[in-house]
């Protein structure tokens, strides 16, 4: 049983698909925002059931991916402890281990690239992320980097599995796939029989181009790739967008509602909309497109008998299933918008989120009652 392998070309990003045979759940490693479609449609391929989205460190290059298939999916996610991805559900540190079916992922702390930097190892197989390249390794001159850590996490961590592990790179450039820790170790141009000093010399001779997306990149992926702007749209107007009739401001969504000019469609889960609040006035038809959580067959039904002739703005916990649901009813020929910014809970009087407080759209207030 071999890893898939996936590519984004425009970040030479490899993403990973590992699942487990019997049960059919998996775990996806690093994706890219830009192939969210692709990789929504390897797992309907493959028929599995997502489980864990993982990262391996808060990437410099590209936006992640986790938090739209956390959205799609079900899915919960992971990042390592040090990396201050705060939106991961789950943080993980060096030792612990991710269960999928039968399988499991063993989380190594790999340091260096940046201080929270892992490697995951599953069967004979580690994913190294920037830690480890094919004849190479991670830069360390920003974002918490260290060339000796990384030293230290070459030598002492992954040069001390088998020599027969693969090495599943998070990046190549020449077009290679994989490696293996013997052929690392005995011949990676980097560290291959250097003392820690000749190490640390080598890569600050590098001086190598800031990373184009940067500071973009590195502040998403902070908080899963979620991102809660409007894209300097004023609040009254809406936002072109590709498939569906366009984004607008959680203001200009209620005018319309409140005049009557639209129909305020959720398309959270029942789950949600029990725990976090329910939004008075709004049509509740939940959006699922996945396997273990088919599409709600009334959807297409409830959205047109809903619209009646009317605009349909679309709400969800971040915009990602919103703006699914409105491709879909620009599809069956309706005026369809999705709503900026997504919906989230107010915390009550002991910080956490749910019925006994109020709820809101990031910036606009709509209590409950």
């Amino acid at each position: 049983m071999q890893p898939i392998q996936l590519f984004d070309t425009a970040s030479s990003t490899y993403t990973y698909l590992l699942a487990d045979p019997v049960t059919r759940e998996a775990v996806i490693i690093d994706p890219v925002e830009e192939q969210l479609e692709r990789d929504l449609q390897v797992l309907r391929e493959q028929g599995v059931s997502l489980r864990w989205i993982i990262e391996t460190h808060a990437h410099a290059d590209h936006i992640t991916s986790a938090a739209a298939l956390a959205e799609h999916t079900g899915a919960h996610t992971v990042a390592p402890q040090g990396c201050g991805v705060g939106t991961a559900a789950t943080q993980l540190s060096d030792g612990q281990t991710l269960a999928f079916g039968g399988e499991s992922l063993l989380a190594l702390h790999t340091p260096g690239h940046t201080a929270g930097s892992m490697s995951y190892v599953w069967r004979d197989h580690v994913f190294t992320g920037d830690t480890l390249l094919i004849n190479g390794c991670g830069r360390t001159d920003f974002q918490s980097g260290s060339a000796e850590a990384l030293y230290r996490s070459l030598t002492e961590v992954l040069f001390r599995l088998p020599d027969a592990t693969t090495v599943w790179p998070g990046h190549d450039y020449q077009g290679r796939t994989r490696s293996s820790i013997g052929i690392e170790k005995a011949s990676n141009a980097r560290v291959a029989g250097r003392s820690q000093a000749e190490f640390v010399a080598v890569m600050e001779a590098l001086q190598l181009p800031k990373p184009r997306r940067i500071d973009e990149a590195v502040p998403a992926n902070l908080s899963s790739g979620l991102r809660h702007d409007a894209g300097g749209t004023p609040v009254g107007e809406v936002r072109v967008a590709s498939g569906y009739a366009g984004d607008v401001s959680p203001l200009l969504a209620w005018q319309w509602v409140q005049s009557g000019e639209a129909v305020l469609v959720d398309v959270r889960t029942d789950a949600e909309r029990e725990w976090v609040g329910f939004v008075p006035g709004a049509t509740g038809l939940a959006w699922k497109q996945w396997p273990g959580m088919a599409m709600n067959p009334g959807f297409d039904e409830g959205v047109v008998a809903a619209a009646a002739g009317r605009k349909v703005v679309l709400l969800c916990r971040s915009g990602v299933r919103s703006v699914a649901a409105a491709k879909r009813a620009t599809e069956l020929g309706l005026q369809a918008y999705n709503i900026l910014e997504g919906f989230e809970g107010d915390p009550d009087q002991h910080g956490q989120r749910g019925r006994k407080g109020g709820w809101r759209f990031r910036g606009l207030p709509w209590r409950q009652g």
